[in-house]
């Protein structure tokens, strides 16, 4: 049987495959966004999920639209606005996946930053969008670029990761955010903002989420698998209630409900005494490896390589010269360290810059020491063998 015209556009996920070959116990992966997994929560989760057998209830089929007593606790949780309602999904890549089938149609503009997230780009694709891109400077997108997209393309929405942006780490200035959120206003452009990483800041202060200047324009995405656990699978969306209610439809098609047993032992976490406790320790373990990871950068990258620091989440962007960063991805995974390449990261591949993403949230102070070592290593040795060859045909 033929596979839909849409799914044979898409092509396999990079990550995946890399992160199957960096299963290998000699290589040290800095691919995936994988949290750590002695950060998951467990203690506070086990007198929850020991009483689960005394709640008979969450095993019968729930609402579409979540756990009662897990929605009431989020809108109180987000503030949500009186005309504003959340939504559970099994994990935020779901609540992705039901606005694009909810709203975009074959060649409906969706605009997001380049490089983006790599599962936007899949579930846009999967409807037969028309990606546009704007590039992207060290406070968020080019508002002139935006701007004039907004002003001659007239797309329905906006997605983007404002805060510590997957793949690049940046997070937008308050200024970028209110400006952002005016234009989205102004052109009646949908923002999609996509909050996976927001409670992973461990510098600086914290920002107003963009969508708090545009409240009536915008849907939020939140994740609980970079502060709870991926494998329970629970993600929100929110925003205005005739925003969000197409979106039940899709999803009471899709799968009826996300699971009620872990609805209710996400509840029993968030209300924890220790919950914010426990986010506290993430964010001091994160921020010792990203220290380790920049400082190591810093120390033993090849001249021509250039890294931005940042507040938090869990990656670090390396721009490089110009180079294959496919053929380099594949070299420095034979000489025992995994990276992600910058074209899986683009619409386009084609205009992408070289340049590598790091992740430093899965790996040991004393592994990422190593993996930057055995990164300098072949990333020299890669940019040589391209000068030599430059100068033969100089």
């Amino acid at each position: 049987m033929e596979i839909a015209t849409a799914l044979q556009q898409i092509p396999s996920s990079y990550i995946r495959e890399i992160l199957a070959a960096a299963s290998d116990k000699n290589v040290i992966s800095l691919a995936g966004g994988l949290p750590d997994e002695k950060t998951f929560p467990i203690d506070l989760m086990k007198a929850t999920l020991e009483g689960l057998s005394d709640m008979p209830e969450v095993f019968q089929y729930g609402a579409t639209a979540g756990y009662g007593p897990l929605l009431k606790f989020l809108n109180t949780y987000f503030e949500l606005p009186e005309n504003h309602m959340a939504m559970v999904c099994t994990g935020s890549q779901q609540g992705l996946d039901l606005i694009a089938r909810a709203y975009v149609n074959p060649g409906d503009k969706v605009v997001m930053e380049a490089p983006s997230y790599l599962g936007a780009m899949q579930v846009f694709g999967l409807v037969q969008a028309d990606m546009v891109t704007v590039p992207q400077t060290e406070f968020g997108p080019d508002l002139t670029a935006l701007e004039t997209c907004f002003a001659e393309q007239s797309p329905k929405m906006f997605y983007a990761v404002p805060d510590f942006h997957n793949p690049t780490g940046v997070c937008w200035s308050l200024e970028t955010r209110q400006q952002v959120a005016a234009l989205c206003v102004k052109y009646n452009v949908a923002l999609i903002e996509d909050a996976p990483y927001r409670e992973l800041r461990f510098a600086g202060e914290a920002l107003p989420l963009v969508s708090d200047f545009c409240p009536q324009n915008s849907i939020v995405l939140r994740s609980f698998s970079k502060i709870a656990s991926p494998g329970l699978r629970i993600g929100v969306v929110t925003g205005k209630r005739s925003y969000i209610e197409p979106m039940v439809k899709v999803k009471q098609g899709a799968d009826l409900h996300s699971s009620v047993p872990m609805q209710a032992l996400l509840l029993g976490l968030l209300e924890h005494k220790d919950f914010d406790q426990h986010i506290d320790t993430i964010r001091s373990l994160y921020k010792s490896r990203y220290e380790t990871l920049f400082s190591e950068l810093q120390q033993k990258l090849p001249e021509g390589c250039e890294l931005n620091a940042v507040d938090g989440g869990m990656f670090v962007w390396v721009t490089l010269p110009e180079c294959d960063t496919f053929a380099l991805a594949k070299s420095l995974l034979s000489n025992g360290v995994a990276v992600v390449p910058s074209p899986v990261f683009y619409p386009n591949p084609k205009s992408a810059k070289a340049a590598l993403r790091l992740n430093f949230t899965n790996a040991t102070n004393e592994e990422l020491a190593e993996a930057v070592t055995r990164l300098a290593a072949g990333l020299s040795e890669q940019l040589s063998a391209i000068d030599k060859q430059e100068s033969v045909l100089a």
